[in-house]
């Protein structure tokens, strides 16, 4: 995840107040079966887009940049297998900060789920760290958005990231997470981490082994 800057412009149209959403509910998939392995599950898992499911460029409003992470097109995979629906919950600042267009947002998103096939759901937050919205991770507007358009409850959604805002919307969100480390991730972030994961297939493999409860709502870190 682009961690956000100083830099500044005066580009495109203005955020709207709350996060943009896209989708389409027929990419959520469906219960392959109703057994009890079935229901320690995730209802949804969510991922970050930038440094976790794609190579980190930063701000970045170019298709032909968008590169998957080693093994994300995997680990995707092997959630829609067993009917898990996927989306994707990303900070865009750029937008908010003028380097970055509603349409360039959109067009990456586009080649994303061309290189993974449609996630069920996408929730962006547009705004700028100091604009004090409720959906920039680590705030939880992102995760409750994104499961509110799925159909389903947070304590059942695991989110996974590459840095401490991630883990944290899902901390706020009620939801569970699991942290994939790259080399922005800070060792604080690591050590307070709920879970962690060397890569995205280990992520998804540890998802689908260790279903438990979700942690109580809290505060953000």
């Amino acid at each position: 995840m682009t961690r956000p800057s100083a830099a500044g412009g005066q580009r495109g149209e203005p955020p709207s107040a709350g996060p943009w959403l896209w989708g389409d509910a027929r990419a959520a998939g469906r219960p392959r079966d109703r057994s009890p392995a079935r229901d320690a599950l995730p209802e949804a898992v969510l991922f970050d887009r930038d440094g976790t499911l794609v190579v980190d460029v930063p701000y970045n409003g170019d298709p032909a940049r968008v590169v998957p992470m080693p093994s994300a097109r995997a680990a995707i995979a092997a959630l829609r297998d067993r009917g898990i629906p996927t989306g994707v919950v990303s900070n865009q600042s750029g937008v908010g900060r003028g380097l970055l267009t509603r349409d360039q947002v959109q067009s990456v998103r586009l080649r994303v789920d061309d290189l993974f096939g449609p996630f069920a759901v996408w929730a962006v937050c547009p705004h700028r760290p100091e604009d004090g919205c409720g959906c920039r991770k680590p705030s939880p507007g992102l995760v409750l958005a994104a499961c509110e358009r799925l159909g389903v409850a947070p304590r059942r959604t695991v989110v996974v990231g590459d840095i401490g805002a991630d883990v944290g919307a899902a901390r706020a969100a009620g939801a569970r997470s699991v942290l994939v480390p790259t080399p922005v991730t800070r060792p604080e972030e690591v050590a307070s981490a709920e879970r962690t994961a060397p890569d995205l297939l280990a992520a998804v493999r540890l998802i689908l082994d260790a279903a438990g409860p979700a942690p109580e709502p809290g505060g953000t870190r």
